[in-house]
């Protein structure tokens, strides 16, 4: 569709206003009007006695066909009249004689506006002037100014003292002031007139062109300017666009067209229209329909299940059927007004669906859209069901009028389809007399009837009668009881009189304006018979009637009537009935409300005050804020007090905005909500006019602590000694939350500052507490902190840890065993490798035992002669590897032989002192050939002769000490010395006898083994064993005080040579202590 064109024809109309004659004093002013219409617009020029009037500062001619002539003199006497021309031709008013009058009349003191301004429309583009005369004496000043406060645009100019605007435009809309003042007093007097300037549509957003995959949801957006705003529609290739089940028109110019398909695409239009003209705007919809889209899915099948749920279910496409991520499913309906349509989005795994709340006995239309990546399918063959029948929701509206003394006649209206919801297939009526309620009477008619009489009544009694419909599925919910009397037995017989019909009525502030129908049976009608109350002022709590109903008789032709003396905003209920001579008949119901009294019709008067300037906003406290302000900066009317409006920042809830009056120009702002933004204006108000308000400004009440506690306290329990604790934070925190506080507690009834608490940032609202005990119920609660401090704590929750369960670590369990067989199968390669070695010794040299005279020590030492001899013997056996006689290598320190005899001699006397018999075994290793030289042997005199390692004193101190008799010495300090590897490993286990007895006391200097006696290449370390045991005869040894000394003749160790074969020496000693 092309864009519309108006085309005007040229053409002047007569003049509609010519100037009239003007009789003025000299020095005043003059002023002529003639007003004309044409297309285009006519210019209009002056001539005075048929010649143009010259251009001067006197004469003002104004583009809206006004002249003034300011200071009027003698010779500016004469007739005057305008000439109007256009393309359209010429044309002349009428001549309007100027008098002049010599002197003035009398003096004009006050000022007066003798052209105040004038409403004006002015089409965009066009001239426009307001026009503004003043009188007075001295000559007053005029100026001019914006009510809205707005400057003055910079292209409108003032002539004389009128403003024109050559071109009006959208922004030079508004109401202007004129304002004349009598110089050097403050005597003014304003008027006002608004300028309005009607434009023409202009599209600011036009609808943009898009290419759509085919099921997507196409969105064309257009917006428009005008005055007045413009009405928008929307075309198809040219073609209005009606909203159906797809494609819905949205206000303000929106157009959504869902489920796109192919034939959707083509060219889409929006159009802007008002009075001034039409703008337009075009966009292209293209559809694109990609390969390998599945196929619509299949055998779409949709089964009622009840009256308003329905299952829908379909079989996935022949096609492509791998590539499907989800469905739509769509239900409208297949008919009636209501065409909405219902799209649901459903995963790919299902192939089904239930459709809630739909309406009872419609028929529905179903259909199923596949969805790939790449795009939609084309939806499946539609499918419509009807659902199923339900119960009425409403009762039909019932009439009840006695045709005789024992009858009563009911008539109803039919249901419409909503409220029937299915086929009526009868009606039950329900009725008993008003004293025996508990008595009542039913009879059913058919769904077809809409009338029915009921017989065999009694006459004069008061009857009370329900209706219900009811469909196939049953009953539905019968109407309200209605009461009707039977005629008595002295009256005569009538025929009922129905309810009238159409009953309307049209509320306004204080009337209601009531119209009807005549009654069915008008024939029978006497009359009409009209009441009026109000319902909330019927009953008091008693039931007793507050107000009395009034009713008015009407003629029998009367349709209507004028109800006055209504109070604003109240409901009232009317009953409109026919009567004849006999009965009356049924009544019919309206219940409304008259209308809010409008504000009263403002007549013209001084313009509303300015708004105040200046306006500064404090916070005081959390809840107030202090509002300060000056007067505006022209007061043109006398301004008695001022308005302040505070609504939160941003609201658009009207109840939310608070209204505040001041007499000073200050007010403090109570009962706000803390740390809250606020919007403030300031209103200025005169008498009997109020100003507009001025500019907002915004401020911040101060925070405050949280008047809430935080929302949602959650526990959740993660194992047997912790549990997650999780909030949401307060919905009135009144500040920014800083901290958490937790508190919680086994104990219910202990102190608060008793619990235990953990602090959080404000910005975590979940913590772990850790370290609890199991099995035990502990109570929690959490408060929120802002700057000014803590507020409220949440209520108290309480959970329950479980008992700790015990597990077996299976992976802990297999480690132990792995290491326990990885340490067998190292002792049996020990053993094998140990076993292995001794085999080879024996092979090498066999075993050597040699047995040393008791006066030399080991490697051919002499012994001392004075040794003590012992009543009895002890032995002390020394096993030594043997040495090489091959490899001798003599020692290199002679101090550890001394060290060594030191040694032998405190062990002998300190077991001759404590009587008892000790045995030393000492077991040494041969190390390798580089470390037996780090190694201090005992220095012997004959280079042939091998001398194995002495022990020195310093490592056996413990030993050279005696012992007294009955104290037993602690064995700890027989521990050796660490020692360097190559020196044997000694241990001592001794046995101190103060008092002989049967039972044998052991005592094991360090028990637990050293790392020193583990396994050193292959061999077990050396270690020396002293054994002491008592006699068998029980009786007790003495050794003299003397320090004896028992040694066992030392057998050096040969290091090892290249074979790697040991060889080994024992020999057994023995002394005797006298």
């Amino acid at each position: 569709m092309s864009r519309t064109v108006n085309v005007l024809q040229a053409s002047l109309s007569k003049f509609r206003l010519e100037p009239s004659p003007q009789k003025v004093p000299t020095g005043g002013a003059a002023r002529f009007e003639c007003q004309i219409e044409g297309v285009p617009t006519p210019l209009i020029t002056w001539e005075k006695d048929e010649v143009a009037i010259p251009e001067g500062t006197r004469f003002i001619s104004l583009p809206n066909g006004v002249l003034q002539i300011l200071e009027v003199t003698k010779h500016d006497e004469g007739v005057y009249r305008c000439v109007a021309s256009n393309s359209a031709g010429k044309d002349i008013s009428h001549e309007a004689r100027l008098s002049v009058t010599s002197g003035s009349t009398e003096p004009l003191n006050r000022v007066v506006i003798v052209a105040p301004p004038q409403n004006a429309t002015v089409i965009l583009g066009h001239p426009a002037v307001m026009e503004c005369m003043a009188q007075g004496q001295p000559k007053p000043l005029v100026s001019w100014s914006r009510q809205d406060g707005k400057p003055i645009s910079t292209d409108v100019v003032v002539l004389a003292t009128n403003l024109v605007i050559r071109d009006t435009r959208r922004h030079h809309a508004g109401v202007y002031v004129c304002r004349a003042n009598k110089p050097k007093t403050r005597e003014f007097v304003i008027a006002a007139a608004e300028l309005q300037v009607p434009a023409p549509p202009v599209i600011l957003q036009p609808p943009e062109t898009v290419s759509l995959s085919r099921g997507n949801t196409a969105r064309f957006l257009c917006n428009s300017t005008g005055e007045p705003s413009p009405v928008l529609h929307w075309l198809k290739n040219g073609q209005p666009i009606k909203s159906l089940r797809r494609v819905k028109t949205q206000s303000p110019g929106v157009l959504l067209i869902n489920q796109l398909a192919q034939e959707d695409g083509g060219y889409y239009q929006c159009i802007a229209e008002n009075w001034l003209g039409t703008s337009c705007a075009t966009a292209r919809l293209t559809v694109i329909v990609r390969e390998g889209l599945p196929s619509p899915p299949r055998h779409l099948s949709a089964t009622p299940y009840s009256s308003t749920t329905a299952l829908l279910t379909w079989e996935k496409p022949e096609y492509n059927s791998d590539q499907i991520i989800g469905y739509s499913v769509h239900c409208h309906s297949a008919a009636g007004s209501d065409n909405g349509e219902y799209e649901f989005a459903m995963n790919n795994d299902t192939t089904e669906y239930l459709f809630r709340e739909l309406l009872p006995h419609t028929a529905y239309t179903f259909f199923v859209v596949a969805y790939s990546p790449m795009g939609a399918s084309s939806p499946s063959l539609p499918v419509t069901v009807e659902m199923l029948e339900d119960v009425p929701s409403t009762p039909p509206q019932l009439y009840i009028a006695s045709t005789s003394r024992t009858d009563i006649k009911v008539k109803w209206h039919p249901l419409s389809s909503e409220q029937s919801r299915g086929v009526v297939t009868q009606y039950r009526i329900e009725y008993s007399t008003l004293d025996q309620a508990d008595s009542v009477f039913s009879v059913e008619v058919g769904g077809n009837e809409t009338q029915f009489t009921l017989r065999g009544l009694q006459p004069s009694q008061t009857y009370r009668l329900r209706i219900a419909a009811g469909t196939t599925v049953g009953i539905g919910v019968p109407s309200e009881w209605v009461q009707h009397k039977t005629p008595p037995n002295d009256s005569n017989d009538s025929m009922v009189i129905f309810a009238p019909t159409e009953l309307k009525v049209r509320t306004n502030v204080n009337t209601l304006n009531v119209t009807w129908q005549p009654s069915p049976n008008h024939t029978l009608v006497s009359g009409y018979k009209l009441s009026c109350r109000e319902v909330e002022a019927d009953e008091t709590a008693n039931g007793e009637r507050r107000t009395q109903t009034h009713t008015i008789r009407l003629r029998k032709k009367a349709k209507y009537h004028l109800l006055t003396g209504m109070s604003p905003d109240r409901q009232y209920e009317v009953r409109v009935w026919a009567f004849n001579k006999q009965i009356d008949g049924a009544a019919a119901v309206w219940k409304g409300k008259t209308e809010k009294p409008h504000a009263p019709p403002t007549t013209p008067g001084p313009p509303p005050p300015l708004p105040p300037s200046i306006i500064q906003a404090t916070a005081n406290s959390s809840t107030s804020i202090w509002l300060r302000w000056e007067k505006p900066r022209f007061n043109n009317v006398r301004i008695i007090n001022y308005t302040v409006r505070c609504s939160p920042s941003g609201t658009t809830n009207a109840s939310l905005v608070s209204y505040y009056t001041s007499s000073a120009q200050e007010i403090l702002l109570r009962e706000l909500k803390p740390f809250t933004h606020y919007e403030l204006a300031v209103q200025s108000n005169g008498v009997n006019v109020l100003g507009p308000f001025s500019g907002t400004v915004e401020e911040s009440t101060l925070a405050d602590r949280p008047s809430t506690p935080p929302e949602e306290l959650q526990l959740t329990v993660l194992d047997s000694s912790s549990v997650l604790v999780s909030w949401h934070p307060p919905l009135e925190p009144n500040g920014i939350i800083i901290s958490y506080k937790i508190l919680y507690s086994g104990n219910l009834s202990e102190p608060e500052h008793l619990w235990k608490n953990l602090s959080q940032d404000g910005s975590i609202t979940s913590v772990e507490v850790q370290g609890l005990s199991s099995g035990t119920r502990y109570f929690f609660k959490v408060g929120a902190s802002t700057d000014v401090g803590p507020g409220p704590y949440s209520p108290i929750k309480e959970v329950h840890t479980p008992l700790q369960k015990y597990e077996l670590n299976i992976h802990a369990v297999i480690g132990i065993i792995v290491g326990v067989c990885l340490g067998l199968i190292c002792i049996l390669l020990c053993m094998c490798f140990s076993f292995r070695n001794s085999k080879s010794r024996e092979i090498s040299g066999g075993l050597d035992s040699t047995a040393g005279t008791p006066q030399y020590k080991r490697g051919s030492c002499p012994i001392p002669s004075n040794m003590p001899e012992c009543s009895d013997s002890y032995e002390l056996e020394t096993l030594m590897p043997p040495g090489s006689q091959e490899s001798v290598q003599p020692p290199t320190e002679a101090p550890e032989e001394q060290s060594l005899m030191d040694l032998e001699d405190h062990l002998s006397a300190s077991l001759c002192s404590n009587r008892v018999e000790a045995e030393v075994i000492v077991h040494s290793e041969l190390l390798d050939t580089g470390r037996e030289k780090e190694e201090d042997g005992c220095e012997s005199k004959d280079s042939n002769t091998t001398r194995g390692p002495s022990l020195s004193e310093e490592k056996y101190s413990p030993l050279s000490q005696p012992s007294m008799p009955g104290e037993e010495q602690p064995l700890e300090k027989l521990s050796l010395a660490q020692s360097p590897s190559s020196l044997p490993s000694v241990k001592l286990v001794a046995t101190y006898n103060g008092e002989m007895e049967d039972t044998e006391h052991q005592l094991t200097a360090d028990p637990a083994p050293h790392q020193e006696m583990g396994l050193t290449n292959g061999f077990h370390s050396p270690k020396i064993v002293l054994r002491s045991e008592h006699l068998e005869n029980g009786d007790s040894r003495h050794c003299s005080s003397a320090p004896g000394k028992a040694i066992s003749p030392g057998l050096s160790p040969s290091p090892f040579v290249s074979t790697g074969l040991v060889h080994s020496t024992s020999a057994a000693h023995s002394y005797l202590c006298p």
